[in-house]
């Protein structure tokens, strides 16, 4: 398989093993909850590498839905490469800024993004997928490092977002628009086509998979009162070219005789055809004097849904015209109905937004993504009980999307996590999500007016956990932060903090270990405290499952420790013998 090489390659392709564990501190004043919890909606604020790794002891395995915008590399966004290296040459490039002039932009650009990708894939759910927006500067990188991350074979589709309508007049071509790379962790290699052989195991297959769009009921009628209700003409051809559904078609109404349009073939097979025809599924245009179309019935097809296309843009009305020349259905497309609406948004209209949210007529961000397509990705990628992702969360549109879709769906209920390392992951980022779930007073839309309801805690990054600040007695981490560490990095299984019991020193178990861990942030208890007969037995009777005990000392010789089914572990030395 082909790999991306770029200068720094070789100091950065497993730097998110090296990045250390980082507390989360929980800030209430900036929350919006009564009750701060890493099981709620959270905005982290601190840099998102870090985040990332900070968060895989609760969340490796378990987000549904990445959706990411990071920077652009366009030289005009003045971002700086800030990721610790350890080598000499990356060093040099710490805390400059990266403009059109700095001819190691796209380099530094895929060192940035490489152990970032990594960590999001760790992350991820086996079944979900990340959504990339990305513009022409960076396209090309970023599809290879995501096939070498995610593997080719895990790509899904590029999808082209209409990001602007203003033409842009000092260049050559105005660019109207930016790119959504999809990838999955795991791609369904098996049907994906919904019919009714497999309807009734398509939602529970493995891999991920589009979730279909609902039909519009509008695009069906029923002109001739067919007794099996409304339907929809289908074009009758498909494309390519097979000798088997290669044949004449004759209009018995005009007598005239079609075939395939160039390069294309009939659906069925001429038999088949025969039989639609004879079944009434087989009409010629409106007036009977067309070419042959397909009758689509909405009852047989309302469960099934519609497939996505690649084009997110402008929303236009389509009919079609008999031309009474040529005697065909000519398709027609309203392009003035197209003027009036979109279906998912621009930047201009993200824009609009956030002054409303904010009641100002000042730009509040420079480049926002609108809600609705943020809202669409997360229809079409997840359940209503997914946890999506967006660690360049900017103004929070994410956070934003989901509290809609929960607000429009009391059923739904979606979970954000926004990451943003910038000082404005207060002041904007969770401010934002704050008026949308109070409610903005001024504001014309009328969700954002009356609110939409939820709550969220927010965290900061905190200090890294050192070990060897544990034995010098420094930057001591609180218990809870300790063991969310140890707990994951022993044992590799997720942490939840719902199970510690402090009193017994307990942290959570496996389906191997029971996990006690004897530890306070005061130097003295950790000069003091040792294994010894009484701990043993405080732990309680033995329920078949192996105590993986750690403690900065022990008492007790191996003949007790089987006896009480005990693995000691050192502290700080010993917290990685556990984990494969």
């Amino acid at each position: 398989m082909p790999t991306i090489n770029f200068k720094g390659k070789a100091f950065v392709q497993n730097h998110h093993l090296t990045v250390k564990y980082h507390q989360l501190i929980p800030n209430k004043e900036a929350s919006l909850t009564d009750n701060i919890s890493l099981n709620d909606n959270l905005i982290i604020h601190g840099d998102n590498l870090l985040a990332l790794k900070a968060l895989l002891p609760n969340y490796a395995g378990k987000i549904d839905c990445i959706i990411i915008d990071p920077p652009y590399n366009t030289g005009e966004e003045k971002w700086v490469y800030n990721d610790n290296v350890n080598s000499p040459m990356i060093q040099e490039w710490l805390g400059k800024v990266v403009d059109k002039d700095d001819l190691t932009r796209h380099d530094k650009w895929c060192c940035m993004m490489m152990p970032r990708l990594k960590l999001l894939r760790e992350l991820l759910h086996k079944d979900g997928a990340i959504f990339i927006t990305i513009d022409d500067n960076e396209v090309h990188h970023l599809r290879m490092l995501m096939d070498e991350i995610f593997g080719e074979q895990n790509f899904v589709t590029n999808i082209v977002w209409q990001a602007r309508k203003s033409v842009q007049n000092d260049t050559d071509i105005s660019q109207q628009h930016n790119h959504i790379l999809v990838y999955a962790k795991n791609r369904r290699q098996e049907e994906r086509r919904l019919k009714e052989s497999n309807a009734h195991i398509w939602y529970t297959m493995g891999g991920f998979a589009f979730r279909p769009l609902e039909l519009d009921k509008s695009k069906f009628s029923n002109p001739d009162n067919d007794p099996r209700g409304p339907w929809k003409a289908d074009p009758f051809d498909a494309p390519n070219i097979r000798p088997n559904l290669t044949y004449p078609i004759v209009n018995p109404n005009t007598g005239v005789e079609y075939w395939p349009p160039k390069g294309r073939h009939w659906r069925t097979e001429e038999d088949k055809y025969k039989a639609l025809l004879e079944d009434g599924r087989i009409i010629f245009g409106t007036t009977g004097r067309g070419k042959p179309q397909l009758k689509v019935f909405w009852e047989e097809k309302k469960d099934f849904g519609e497939v996505e296309r690649t084009w997110w843009g402008n929303g236009a009305i389509e009919t079609y015209l008999y031309d009474e020349e040529t005697e065909e259905e000519i398709l027609n497309v309203d392009q003035e109905s197209a003027e009036q609406w979109t279906n998912y948004g621009t930047t201009t209209s993200a824009i609009k937004m956030l002054q409303q949210i904010f009641e100002t007529k000042e730009k509040v961000f420079e480049t926002p993504k609108p809600v609705e397509l943020i809202k669409h990705i997360i229809k079409l990628a997840t359940k209503n009980d997914a946890i999506i992702l967006d660690s360049f969360a900017g103004s929070g549109t994410t956070g934003h999307a989901v509290l809609e879709l929960n607000y429009e769906d009391e059923k739904s209920n979606r979970k954000f996590i926004l990451i943003e390392m910038e000082d404005y992951a207060d002041a904007i980022t969770a401010e934002r999500i704050r008026r949308v779930i109070k409610g903005v007073p001024t504001a014309s839309n009328e969700r954002i007016k009356n609110g939409l309801g939820g709550t969220f805690s927010y965290f900061e990054l905190g200090s890294a956990i050192e070990m060897e600040d544990i034995l010098k007695g420094e930057n001591l981490p609180e218990y809870r932060e300790l063991a969310r560490y140890i707990f994951y990095t022993a044992t590799g299984n997720e942490f939840d903090e719902s199970k510690i019991d402090e009193e017994k020193n307990y942290i959570g178990e496996n389906d191997e270990y029971e996990v006690y861990l004897f530890y306070k942030p005061d130097i003295q208890y950790l000069k003091t405290t040792a294994l010894d007969l009484n701990l043993a037995k405080s732990l309680g009777e033995y329920k078949g499952k192996k105590r993986l005990v750690f403690a900065p000392m022990k008492y007790l010789d191996n003949e007790y420790l089987l006896q009480y089914r005990i693995e000691y572990c050192q502290l700080p030395f010993e917290i990685y013998r556990f984990k494969e």
